[in-house]
């Protein structure tokens, strides 16, 4: 398969179908006991491919790519942390909300923060709707964590979509899509781990993950000045 991307064009779909089959070979690693080992190897791949897709987009805004890229890595980290066999939670949570913050600065980068209210007042209110939901099932040590993970990630997805209204175009429609589908994936897995266990929950949380990721890592390569 020809994956190769230049310095001046955008991926083609032939890489999103990268992604995707390593995002599959992970999901069933993840479902499937006799090939959990596949899980360890796809699960950071799959990321690791999109930073590589963000990290060929040369020509792009140089800080908006470099934050990206950043939050790529962060999350491959926190990746790694959360498929782990021993109860890395908080080091996962840590690494994904370095991750968030990367994110946040990146879209800063193209948009001043807060300009517009109405996107930061719809993700407070949807995360404060998770948060109720889930308090009474959370551990008293995590609260304070889990409180200042999911305000970095409604900031992030709401800047994300802030970004989409003021300079709307394809990468930074796909961007606030991204952001969207990141809180969708951790509300899912929060609500499967603390609330009530979902069926086939991998699916939906990895599902819904590699998308944020892919359409964030795509982002980069119209994130022009």
């Amino acid at each position: 398969m020809d994956v190769a991307v230049s310095a001046h064009t955008a991926p083609s779909s032939r890489w999103a179908l990268l992604v995707a089959a390593a995002a599959a070979l992970a999901v069933v690693g993840a479902l499937w006991p006799p090939l959990h080992a596949l899980h360890y190897v796809a699960k950071p791949a799959s990321t690791l491919l999109v930073a590589l897709l963000a990290w060929r987009a040369v020509d792009a805004q140089p800080a908006y790519r470099r934050a990206v890229l950043a939050g790529l890595l962060l999350s491959t980290l926190g990746d790694i942390w959360l498929m782990l066999p021993w109860d890395l939670f908080v080091a996962g949570l840590v690494s994904f909300l370095l991750a968030h913050l990367a994110y946040l600065y990146a879209f800063t980068r193209l948009v001043p923060l807060a300009p517009l209210r109405w996107p930061f007042a719809a993700y407070a209110a949807l995360a404060a709707g998770i948060v109720l939901l889930l308090w009474s099932h959370l551990p008293a040590a995590l609260r304070a964590p889990v409180l200042v993970y999911v305000a970095a990630l409604a900031t992030m997805a709401a800047q994300a979509a802030v970004v989409a209204t003021q300079r709307a175009s394809a990468s930074r429609i796909a961007a606030a899509a991204g952001g969207l589908s990141f809180v969708v994936s951790d509300a899912l897995l929060a609500i499967d781990r603390f609330h009530t266990p979902l069926p086939y929950a991998a699916l939906w949380v990895l599902a819904s993950y590699w998308l944020a990721q892919f359409l964030i890592g795509r982002s980069v390569w119209q994130s022009r000045a």
